[in-house]
């Protein structure tokens, strides 16, 4: 028997949304993964730093999955919950968890690291990377890329203008890296698919990426999400388009 609207939100608008890890989703609704394999290149590049700074970590759950970290390795969160939640999974690891409020200036010293990462940044400010990074070092993140899952954004805010379905395009990334003084090495776009199954699904990832729907609540949204849920059980799956760009650029020896 299919679950009630009403037992579904309340079970998803109860749940702890801290962190950047979406087992709870698991059953529920399905992203396809890039090509590419980041945490496999992270681990890579991990491994062959000496000093290493993980911009915007989340709960730490991307660097705690790399098997061998340099001597020195730093990571920076703004979101008090998870900084807790970032110092607690990264300490046994050595790995030093900086409050940061992710805006310029970071809080080091100039050419402090020879690897900047990031996975999935708000916001990446590629003269501070720049600045810290040392000569002959490297940037390298999985960002999300331009109009992602907007078919379910769309849903709740009605359809966007052109110049915010064009945010976040990877060929930006190349301009505002190359006016930094940076080189890029790689710089590759997916578009891939991501499927919510019941309307539990959809409350959690707009309670947890609070971005996707500025102002999101299950109060202000609620004729929509009932909506959707009848939806849901009469056609299946809401199918949506994430895109994901990773970057690698270089600081010139």
């Amino acid at each position: 028997m299919s679950r009630s609207y009403e037992e579904l939100e309340a079970e998803a608008a109860s749940v702890s949304v801290e962190g950047w890890d979406f087992s709870w989703l698991d059953g529920r609704a399905t992203e396809q993964r890039p090509s590419w394999g980041y945490q496999q290149q992270l681990g890579a590049r991990m491994a062959r730093a000496s000093a290493a700074l993980d911009i915007q970590t989340g709960g730490g759950e991307v660097l705690a999955g790399v098997p061998t970290l340099p001597r020195l390795i730093v990571a920076t969160e703004s979101w008090p919950p998870n900084v807790a939640k970032a110092t607690r999974l990264l300490h046994p690891r050595g790995v030093v968890v900086v409050a940061d409020s992710d805006e310029p200036p970071l809080p080091f010293a100039d050419e402090a690291f020879d690897l900047v990462v990031s996975r999935h940044p708000v916001t990446t400010w590629w003269p501070e990377i720049s600045r810290v990074l040392q000569p002959g070092g490297t940037y390298f993140s999985q960002q999300v890329g331009p109009a992602s899952v907007f078919e379910l954004v769309e849903y709740f805010l009605g359809p966007l203008p052109a110049e915010v379905h064009r945010k976040r395009h990877p060929d930006d990334a190349r301009v505002e890296a190359e006016a930094a003084g940076l080189d890029i090495i790689d710089l590759r776009l997916e578009c891939l698919r991501t499927e919510f199954f019941d309307i539990g699904a959809v409350i959690y990832f707009l309670r947890k990426v609070i971005w996707m729907v500025p102002g999101f609540t299950v109060d202000l949204y609620r004729p929509q999400l009932r909506a959707l849920h009848e939806r849901l059980q009469r056609d299946g799956p809401f199918v949506a388009t994430t895109t994901r760009f990773l970057v690698e650029a270089r600081k010139p020896s």
